[in-house]
């Protein structure tokens, strides 16, 4: 059984963001939920249901498939007994997955606090490449973020998926130290990648952490975000009593406390304004215009003190799941120009956002 159940109706509405941004046709994930009609360990279950469809692409042969499906069973987080397995099976077949693809390495990393498991391409004490360090925020597995791998080995960077403290297979606590991962994991490559030149592609929750991190840390030279909390999140107590409940009650298990005491254990987490205004590098942060769960006075905030500031804006909510596709090139966009990337890539990534913004502006 479960340990504590979901509002369903949250869990339909949040999980599509992340069903889109893993390349899932509306008419699929949709049929899906419509099979859905609770939140326990039985049939009809958000777990069963979801874990069935991952059944299914397993044995037609999709095993990155099924992965995702997988990682869309355990979602928010671990729960009870179903959701514990879906997401041992999704690790397992993404494993068996990634063995017939070139160059994406499993990494252990021990660190005083716990294990970090990542997924790396491109390390190398013979030919150390700049490092990108992509993460996923409060509810999401570094298996969701695969094909960014592949795509950073073809811009020359070497990369490490991680997960947030707390998610997945990182056993590292989420606390206000959570910041210090990502200097430690710098430690560890520095013989495998030119940490010195390393950027972050950390999501929602992660753009926090690496902003933290990016302060006191100059080996990072550029951070791009999306929805990411910075202040007013962890401190305007009037925002957070409309703060979804699935957000609330995630962050209070990756935490370690109760709902109702989460935000009192965070309110010391929000980034001051001279933390923001230390920060040298170039910083891009996509909002949503709509956002229900990341107040608008962080993007005010960031425009007041950060120095070197790239903002887009959708007319959407959180995470902006009608324009996945235009964020996620948005995204490889801001790096490849943080790393000065070549300009062959750079030329076709921003045909192609513009190309998108045209259909979506024309309905096509």
């Amino acid at each position: 059984m479960t340990e504590t159940t979901n509002d369903l109706a949250e869990l339909k509405q949040y999980v599509e963001v992340h069903a889109r941004g893993q390349r899932m046709a509306p008419d699929h994930y949709r049929a899906i939920l419509g099979r859905i009609d609770s939140d326990d360990d039985g049939p009809g279950s958000w777990a069963v249901e979801w874990t069935r469809a991952g059944e299914r692409l397993e044995g037609a042969g999709d095993l990155l498939g099924a992965s995702r499906h997988y990682a869309m069973a355990r979602f928010p987080f671990v729960n009870g007994e179903a959701r514990r397995a879906a997401h041992e099976r999704g690790l397992a077949v993404f494993d068996r997955w990634r063995k017939d693809v070139p160059g994406i390495e499993r990494l252990d990393l021990d660190l005083p606090d716990g294990t970090v498991r990542c997924w790396t391409s491109g390390l190398s004490t013979t030919d150390r490449k700049p490092l990108l360090i992509v993460s996923g925020g409060i509810v999401t597995v570094k298996e969701q973020w695969a094909a960014v791998l592949a795509r950073g080995a073809r811009l020359g960077l070497a990369g490490v998926v991680i997960e947030l403290p707390g998610v997945g297979e990182n056993t590292l606590p989420y606390s206000a130290r959570s910041s210090s991962l990502l200097s430690a994991i710098l430690d560890e490559l520095a013989d495998r990648a030119d940490v010195g030149t390393t950027y972050a592609l950390a999501m929602s929750f992660s753009g926090h952490l690496a902003l933290r991190a990016a302060a006191g840390d100059q080996r990072i030279k550029g951070v791009v975000t999306t929805c990411a909390p910075i202040s007013a999140f962890f401190t305007d107590t009037a925002w957070q009593a409309r703060v979804p409940r699935i957000t609330t009650d995630t962050l209070a298990h990756l935490v370690g406390t109760k709902p109702s005491q989460v935000y009192d254990e965070i309110r010391d987490w929000a980034l001051p304004a001279e933390t923001l205004e230390n920060l040298t590098i170039p910083v891009a942060y996509a909002a949503s215009l709509r956002d229900e769960i990341i107040p608008q006075d962080e993007v005010r905030l960031l425009r007041e003190h950060v120095r070197t500031l790239g903002v887009v804006a959708y007319d959407d909510v959180h995470g902006s799941p009608a324009h996945t596709g235009e964020v996620g090139l948005w995204t490889i966009l801001s790096i490849l120009k943080m790393a000065g990337g070549r300009q062959v890539p750079r030329a076709l990534l921003t045909a192609s956002l513009t190309a998108q913004k045209a259909r979506r502006r024309f309905g096509l």
